[in-house]
């Protein structure tokens, strides 16, 4: 009985039983689905992490100039960008604000939509204007002890 022969001498072919190549491809699948799902996991926590950091940072002005661009749908930085300010003063982004606004007037040959961008811009630094004054106030209305 050595090497596959039975007691009447015949050799055997050992088959394995066959699966089926549907079953393979679906575990296949399932495993590929829970290692990208893992790590979409972890990513995900990763980015709140660093969210809550960031915004942590921020402190209480953050979350007044977050809402704020998400009201105007344009960052600060964006803003700045847009109205070519470095600094926030309010006399270059009014400085600029007119200039740009004239230059893409349409009458003029310009174009409505930067027109516009230049308007929400200057909306968003105005507003990033008045946070920070309202907390140079508060600073200066807190009793010392």
């Amino acid at each position: 009985m050595m090497g596959g022969q039975t007691a009447s001498g015949s050799s055997v072919k050992f088959t394995p039983p066959t699966a089926c190549p549907a079953k393979y491809l679906a575990q296949i699948i399932v495993m590929g689905v829970q290692v990208v799902g893992r790590a979409f996991a972890r990513a995900l926590r990763q980015e709140f992490a660093a969210s809550r950091a960031a915004a942590d940072a921020r402190g209480r002005a953050g979350h007044r100039s977050a809402a704020a661009s998400n009201l105007s749908g344009l960052s600060l930085q964006e803003a700045q960008q847009i109205l070519n300010v470095s600094k926030l003063s309010p006399e270059e982004v009014q400085k600029n604000y007119e200039h740009l606004f004239k230059v893409n007037d349409k009458s003029v040959g310009g174009s409505f939509y930067l027109q516009s961008k230049v308007v929400r811009a200057k909306e968003r630094l105005d507003e990033e204007l008045k946070i920070q004054a309202q907390e140079d106030r508060e600073k200066g209305q807190k009793p010392h002890t």
